[in-house]
């Protein structure tokens, strides 16, 4: 997939986000570990509001670059992913989001840029499995790799103080949490591999290729990005002003008590009807509402240099 031609130095292309603010001068540090490993010349490709990534990976493919680096945050990256997801070239990280999920979960030090972008041009590879979501309203297919979800944790994207996340980070969802707590649930039917396992009201589903979300918090413990299996978490307060206790015991507890206000399953695709619209996000990023969705796993499509 790579057009270089052998006698060339390699090249890097790097697609930044310039709306994240980042302490360190990126061109600086690109050049100097192209030089230091023996590349060429970065490409350099920003987003825009209207273009958050799919088509400058593409134009990356298209002026042969040899890995394509996402500098920005986990909606970079996914955008990124989805257009690499499925070829030979690798994704490497410059991890300059609030909340760097794939990369925390990939086990990488977010504050390291020095040790990120060494890592993107000279480290070992490895393949993650990556989800690819189809929605029937609208009608579009899209990937994720950490997590996405309908109802409560979709509206808490959706309804974050875009001023308060500038000041104190990850902080901010659990504003818009608590704020959000109360809400009524939405029927649903969700079907795991073709299997009926919840027809009921539910308050969120979540869908997880990985463990950890914002705050080191570990929504799927038994999570793996490289293990075929989709991760889906229903959750269902009981009503009353303490409802929401219950979830938190059953997500102490891991879903393993008799208590239905929360239940983990897995599998490799996983069906979710409602009964009426309700917000809905991939990987951090809120993206409208929806009423069907059905996300099938896609293993080992993405390989990340790091």
């Amino acid at each position: 997939m790579t057009a270089s031609n052998s006698n060339d130095l390699k090249r890097p292309a790097i697609i930044i986000n310039p709306a994240k603010p980042v302490e360190v001068d990126v061109k600086a540090l690109a050049a100097k570990h192209c030089s230091e490993n023996g590349w060429g010349e970065p490409i350099w490709l920003e987003t825009t509001k209207d273009d958050p990534g799919v088509g400058q990976a593409k134009e990356a493919l298209k002026q042969g670059a040899d890995v394509v680096i996402a500098a920005g945050g986990d909606g970079t990256v996914r955008c990124v992913a989805e257009v690499l997801a499925g070829g030979d070239v690798p994704m490497g990280l410059l991890p300059f989001g609030t909340g760097n999920l794939l990369a925390r979960n990939l086990g990488m030090d977010v504050t390291d840029f020095d040790g990120a972008m060494a890592g993107a041009l000279a480290g070992t590879e490895r393949k993650i499995d990556v989800v690819r979501a189809r929605r029937k309203d609208p009608d579009k297919e899209q990937l994720f790799l950490v997590m996405a979800g309908v109802g409560y944790d979709a509206t808490i994207m959706a309804d974050t103080n875009e001023d308060l996340k500038d000041k104190v980070g990850w902080l901010a969802y659990v504003d818009a949490g608590i704020r959000n707590l109360p809400g009524k649930p939405v029927r649903a039917t969700i079907t795991v591999d073709g299997n009926e396992v919840v027809h009921r009201g539910i308050r969120s589903v979540m869908v997880g290729n990985c463990g950890k979300v914002q705050g080191g918090l570990e929504i799927f413990p038994d999570a793996k990005m490289d293990d075929g299996l989709l991760d889906v978490a229903v959750l269902a307060p009981h009503h009353g002003k303490f409802g929401w206790l219950s979830v938190i015991a059953g997500m102490i507890g891991k879903g393993r008590g008799k208590d239905t206000a929360v239940e983990y399953f897995q599998g490799k695709s996983v069906e979710i009807t409602l009964e009426h619209n309700d917000d809905y996000q991939l990987d951090g990023d809120h993206d409208g509402e929806g009423r069907h969705v059905l996300m099938t796993m896609d293993p080992g499509a993405l390989t990340i240099r790091m």
